[in-house]
């Protein structure tokens, strides 16, 4: 009657294909498991599934009634084999018809067609010949015995097998039909859910073989209910040995083996398919966003105990069958071997056997992997799958079991459902999490030792959530598992996301309360300077080191002296390295001046580092041994001073150190002060860091105070006689401090400069109390400059268009920088706490026009202090001179003791009077007050310089930055100064520059060779023997340049643009001196030099070139007249504002 059935279907769909009908088929060729019987396949337009609908309302129909196991059956194999059976006509018919007549044309197949698709229209709103096909079934099958239904289902499943082998949309058409009931039907067989018929077992595992596989279908067939656990019964049942398998039946003459083997093949190429990539994993997983709470529980229990609860206990091995009703599995032993992807098709979609995979392995190491990896899908699928799996596993025994496991897809996984699991914030953080994060970083070191990348990444990222959440992970790690953190960081150093990982996590132990030891410390110095300094960092992984590193020295000074000492070093090495290479790329140079210079500083620079160098390594020799630094010492720059250091320890002290990071700061200065890309380059690499160290502490102090100590013990233990305290040699904590300020106001006005320091409370109110002069060792003038200017530059908002903001850099010195007219309103921030730019209402600008039309006549004539001061006054020092030591007071107009160059104390403050802070600013509140610096020399064996118009186009630029020129303006100049000064106004006139021509309204020449020096001829004529500076070759008398300049001043004087006053030395300048008062005088600039011909002249009676510009006292024509001038400008200015 089944014969009958499918004739009987046949005849209905054939009765519309006119004389082109395929021949009839046999029920044994129909059913065989072989695919050289099965329909020929071939190409057909309607989609395979069309025959699916009717079949649902019928199947959920019969499932509602209480059929026999037969029955249900039969019902699922009419859904099966109807839907399955229209695709296989189809292609027979295509195939028969396009061989045999080749010559019907399109009309007679356009008609079939349309009669077949009329046809199945039918079946698929009555159903009739599904209920016909049904009852055939049943009848026959409801009188059949055991045996014969036994092998009924064997034939039924080998179908199968055979129909999804053929290709995907066949695939497809029977894991849709039925609404999956077929699927069902195949995954009850293979768990033996149906009984222990296993020859319907091998050829189901052959057909869900072939759907999992394919990953178009794969999904649905994973997230019917109870998949998974079937999936895992049929593991436990179906280990593929052949010494256990023996037939059932006389039907069943197929070899288990073979479906068998294909099956656990493809779960373990699901299981292993994705374990090298978390994010696909986590962008689609292929389980249920909705999974079954016994079917968590079931995952649950095989990753904690290794076996399943079953009803009737199919066993692992037939020769141990379980009597309680569970399966106990021994714990794994064996890991797999590396695994390789396994295809079940080619790319023509046809099968391919493969027996005998995964069949060296034990039931269980399928079992927990597969298991394993359905938790992680679950767990990546939805919050609700991870609420339940914490809810099962609340005690994270499930977890942790994963974690500890040998098999390496079990520990993937593993890690991956615990990282999902601390990710998820809802969730409680119970105490076992640190237990995870101790077998996590266990589970890093191992995968990092075989080079696995991919565990190791996951299970990093699972730890360090793991010490974010839990303190308790902090305290474990931080005591016992460091070196596991170390190992890695070594092993993985060419793999940038473990680096960053490992890094982010180091700052995460370091960040709150628990500290590196120093011990520590000094280990994971060179692994964190190699994260700094390394090109292939990422900017987290560098920041991170550079926050570790900064703790460290916070935490240990001064005996974390060599690890800073060895960052300044490589720092430096570094930037002369690229230095070095651009100049070497650069054939002709524009300017030969400028390279000799940049040359002169890489040469003062490599001698640096290599000073630097050594001082790293004997300090750390002689401070704290070889032992804990030793990666340190291992790389360059002081791999070769170490391996040259003698056996003997070498006598080093704190002088010898801060005198070499003294000259390495000065040096990394000088060479990136105009060099954008190079302060970048160090920004990035943490040289802000490393001066806020060297700036609010004092470790060289420190260190010099613990060695007093230690000598004086010395010598009171041996009865020695006290060394003289003179010849003690004191470090120059405050020239380092000094260079440092410097050296970040060169850096303040970089957009991360800005934003570090800015966020930085500490470090801001230290800024404001050195400007003020209350830090000890920061009070002299230049440093109170250079902290100053650092808060000016830092808290201007770059991004106000409507007030420009001015940047003031280390060529401009601020005078008196306490006072109001300079200060944002830090006691406001310091209450507030915040150290954000202020906005305009909550500041005074310094920087701002005044407009005194806007003011009553005595608010014009005083300033208020809110509104500032009404001009600026620039002092610019001449040949030789400097910002400050310029401009001193002196106890005698004649030069006669000091000679040329002045014997003052180059620290500004401990020697004479700087008269214009003290003084001007007194007697003249209305100004802001500046001091240039730039380098001039009389020679070039005193070093290289700019000539003339260069160093004036410099400052220029930085003057025109610094906001000077914006409003009235008054130059006080000594010297070559005054050229300097003409030259730039000159240059500013040229190039448009009209702000700060106009806006400059008098200048003051002392002693200012308008046409000449005589110092200037002297080295000419003898230029090969003294090798005179550019600068000096171009202040010869009767230069063109010079008279050039001279009536540019002049036309801007008639115009009345400007007031001059001049100034004329009367005695000779000693040049040289000798023993017993012998000396080499020259009168430098005479008179006729000194006066331009057009101002006013002031002859100063005994007075050499040195000294014009050093008063005596106030009544002295040299600081009285220059009083008297910016009165009457002032009192000018008042005047032309009615």
């Amino acid at each position: 009657m089944l014969s009958r059935s499918f004739i009987t279907t046949t005849t209905v769909i054939n009765r519309h294909r006119h004389r082109h009908r395929p021949p009839r088929l046999s029920l044994t060729r129909l059913l065989s498991s072989s695919p050289k019987h099965g329909i020929s396949t071939g190409n057909y337009n309607k989609p395979p599934n069309r025959l699916q609908p009717p079949f649902a309302p019928l199947l959920q129909r019969l499932r509602r009634h209480s059929f026999s196991r037969v029955a249900f059956t039969a019902s699922l194999i009419s859904a099966a084999v109807a839907a399955s059976y229209v695709v296989f006509f189809d292609d027979e018919f295509n195939e028969v018809h396009s061989k045999k007549e080749g010559v019907i044309g399109d009309l007679t197949m356009e008609r079939s067609n349309e009669s077949l698709r009329r046809v199945l229209d039918t079946m698929k709103h009555t159903g009739v010949a599904v209920s016909v096909l049904w009852k055939s079934l049943s009848s026959v099958l409801s009188s059949a015995n055991h045996e014969v239904r036994l092998g009924f289902e064997v034939r039924v499943a080998a179908l199968l097998a055979d129909i999804v082998a053929a290709d995907d949309s066949r695939r497809a058409a029977i894991v849709g039909a039925g609404g999956g009931l077929v699927v069902d039907w195949l995954l009850d067989s293979v768990a033996l859910n149906r009984g222990r018929n296993f020859g319907t077992q091998a050829e189901s595992a052959r057909a869900l073989a072939y759907l999992i596989a394919d990953p178009n279908v794969s999904q649905a067939v994973l997230r019917r209910p109870q998949a998974v656990p079937n999936l895992l019964r049929f593991i436990f049942s179906a280990h593929p040995r052949r010494e256990q398998q023996t037939r059932r039946n006389t039907f069943d003459t197929v070899d288990p083996l073979k479906g068998r083997s294909m099956l656990v093949a493809a779960i373990m190429d699901i299981v292993t398919s994705h374990d090298d990539n978390i994010d696909k994993v986590k962008l689609k997983p292929m389980l249920s966003k909705k999974a079954a709470t016994r079917d968590i529980a079931a995952v649950l229990q095989v990753v904690e105990e290794g076996g399943m609860h079953w009803n009737e206990p199919p066993s692992c091995d037939e020769k141990d069958d379980q009597n309680d009703g569970s399966l106990k599995l021994q714990q794994p032993h064996v890991k797999p071997n590396a695994k390789a992807k396994r295809y079940l098709f080619n790319n023509d979609n046809s099968p391919i056997v493969i027996p005998g995979l995964w069949d060296d392995l034990h039931c269980q190491h399928v079992a927990v992997p597969f298991a394993a990896w359905a938790l992680a899908n679950w767990a990546t699928a939805s919050e609700a799958n991870r609420s339940r799996i914490q809810e099962l596993d609340h005690d994270g025994r499930a977890i942790m079991t994963a974690l500890v496991a040998p098999e390496r897809s079990v520990k993937w996984h593993g890690s991956l459902v615990a990282r999902l699991l601390l990710e998820d914030r809802n969730l409680p953080s119970d105490e076992f999490v640190s237990d995870w994060g101790s077998s996590l970083l266990s589970t890093v070191s191992q995968a990092s030792k075989s080079d696995d990348v991919p565990l190791t990444r996951v299970a990093l990222s699972a730890f360090l959530l793991s010490i974010e959440r839990c303190p308790g992970a902090q305290q474990d790690v931080m005591e016992k598992s460091l070196y596991l953190m170390r190992e890695t960081a070594k092993r993985m150093k060419n793999h940038k996301s473990v680096q960053e990982a490992l890094a982010k996590g180091l700052e995460s132990l370091c960040s709150g309360n628990l500290h590196l030891s120093l011990d520590e410390g000094q280990k994971w110095s060179n692994i964190l300077l190699l994260w700094v300094f390394d090109n292939t960092s990422s900017d987290a992984t560098r920041s991170s080191a550079i926050k570790i590193l900064s703790r460290v020295l916070e935490d240990y000074a001064p005996s974390s002296l060599p690890i800073s000492q060895g960052w300044l070093a490589i720092l430096l090495s570094d930037i002369l390295k690229h230095r070095t290479a651009s100049l070497k790329a650069s054939i002709q140079p524009k300017d030969k001046v400028k390279t000799q210079i940049d040359q002169a500083n890489v040469v003062s620079g490599t001698q640096a580092a290599k000073q630097l160098a050594s001082a790293v390594v004997n300090l750390a020799v002689s401070l704290l041994g070889t032992e804990s630094l030793e990666g340190l010492l291992a790389i360059e720059p002081f791999l070769t001073p170490f391996k040259n250091l003698k056996k003997s320890v070498p006598k080093v002290n704190a002088v010898d150190s801060a005198l070499a990071t003294l000259k390495g700061i000065k040096t990394m200065s000088e060479i990136c002060s105009d060099d954008t890309l190079c302060q970048t380059r160090i920004i990035d690499y943490g040289v802000v860091s490393l001066l806020r160290r060297l700036l609010l502490n004092d470790d060289y102090e420190k260190l010099a105070a613990s060695e007093a100590y230690n000598a004086s013990t010395d010598i009171v233990s041996s009865d020695q006689p006290a060394s003289d305290p003179g010849r003690v040699r004191v470090p120059p904590a405050a020239h380092i401090r000094r260079h440092a300020a410097k050296f970040l106001t060169i850096l303040s006005v970089h957009p991360k400069v800005k934003e570090f320091i800015s966020n930085d409370k500490v470090w801001c109110n230290w800024l404001e109390d050195c400007a003020n002069g209350k830090i000890t060792g920061c009070n002299d003038l230049k440093s109170r400059s250079y902290a100053r200017a650092t808060l000016l530059n830092i808290f201007c908002n770059d991004d106000d268009k409507e007030d420009k903001c001015p940047h003031f850099t280390e060529m401009i010195y601020l005078i008196n920088p306490d006072l109001p007219h300079w200060k944002y309103r830090v006691e406001e921030r310091r209450e507030s706490g915040v150290v954000t730019p202020l906005g305009k209402e909550n500041r005074i600008n310094p920087f701002s026009q005044v407009n005194e039309g806007f003011l009553d006549d005595d608010t014009r004539f005083h300033d208020s202090e809110s509104a500032g001061p009404s001009f600026d006054v620039v002092f610019v020092h001449g040949l030789r001179g400097g910002p400050f030591k310029s401009w001193r007071l002196s106890e005698c107009k004649s030069s006669s003791k000091s000679g040329l160059v002045e014997k003052i104390d180059e620290e500004a403050g401990k020697q004479g009077t700087f008269w214009p802070a003290e003084w001007l600013s007194a007697d003249f509140p209305h100004a802001r007050m500046f001091t240039l610096k730039y380098k001039t020399n009389l020679t070039q064996w005193s070093g290289s310089s700019l000539p003339l118009q260069e160093v004036s186009a410099m400052l220029l630029e930085k003057l025109i930055t610094a906001g000077i020129g914006d409003r009235p303006v008054v130059f006080v100049t000594h010297s070559m100064g005054g050229l300097v000064v003409k030259q730039m106004l000159h240059q500013a006139k040229t190039e448009n520059r009209d702000n700060i021509v106009n806006n400059t309204i008098g200048v003051v020449f002392y002693s200012c060779p308008h046409f000449g020096s005589k110092l200037a001829d002297l080295p000419w004529r003898m230029g090969f023997v003294l090798r005179p500076a550019p600068t000096i070759g171009e202040l010869r008398s009767g230069s063109p340049r010079l008279l050039k300049l001279n009536d540019f001043i002049r036309r801007m004087h008639k115009k009345g643009a400007l007031d001059v006053l001049s100034f004329c030395e009367t005695k000779v300048t000693p040049i040289v001196e000798g023993y017993g008062g012998w000396a080499f005088r020259l009168e430098i600039v005479p008179i006729e030099s000194s006066y331009p011909g057009y101002g006013k002249l002031v002859v100063l009676e005994s007075t050499d070139h040195v000294n014009s510009c050093k008063p005596i006292s106030k009544s002295d024509p040299s600081y009285s007249e220059t009083l008297h001038l910016l009165h009457k400008l002032r009192a000018s200015i008042h005047d032309k504002s009615f």
